[in-house]
């Protein structure tokens, strides 16, 4: 298979961007599972979340929540996902604290077992000796991350099986992407 895929992270070296906040309920109170966000699973969210600002600057098109990396996202790369991959995706609209744009938190909604150890610089994954039996065959250790393209079949954008938090996209999605001048969205192909 010869599709490019690529990690999407955040670009923390925007000058003057924003820094979010943990997503709230609008109730108030902090969402007690972020983490449900990065599982690569299908989530359920009852109700609108707000997220608030931990420090006011420039608005960013693609960010993420600083516990557990949640992806807030603007209506133009909302946009993106949903034309390209809505089969691996879940957008749930949230209230940025400031902002009347609509802005989304996007859920990777699918998870797949592709990391390619022998090709990564290095990828150890947790051992019996290392006493995190929560954590045995998980990665401990992943950098120069390479995935084996044989293994993602027809998925757009996913998230790696035992190693949280990278979201992989498609080269197209990336290219689409770029095109909207996606602030604050970064690519390291895999």
């Amino acid at each position: 298979m010869s599709a490019r895929f690529f990690d999407l992270d955040f670009d923390v070296y925007v000058p003057g961007r924003w820094y979010l906040g943990e997503p709230h309920h609008l109730a108030g109170p902090e969402i007690e599972d972020i983490w449900q966000f990065i599982q690569g699973k299908p989530v359920e969210l009852p109700e609108r979340l707000r997220i608030p600002l931990s420090q006011d600057g420039r608005a960013l098109d693609f960010d993420k929540t600083p516990v557990g990396g949640a992806p807030i996202v603007n209506a133009r790369v909302a946009a993106v996902f949903r034309e390209l991959a809505p089969q691996d995706i879940q957008l749930f609209p949230v209230e940025v604290e400031g902002q009347s744009a609509p802005y989304f938190l996007l859920n990777v909604a699918k998870e797949i077992d592709c990391i390619d150890d022998a090709a990564c610089r290095e990828a150890r994954r947790w051992v019996p000796e290392d006493n995190r039996p929560d954590r045995l065959g998980e990665y401990h250790v992943v950098s120069g991350l390479r995935i084996d393209r044989s293994k993602v079949g027809g998925a757009r954008v996913f998230r790696l099986w035992g190693y949280h938090p990278p979201i992989i996209v498609a080269g197209d999605i990336k290219d689409a992407l770029e095109r909207t001048g996606a602030l604050g969205a970064r690519f390291v192909e895999v």
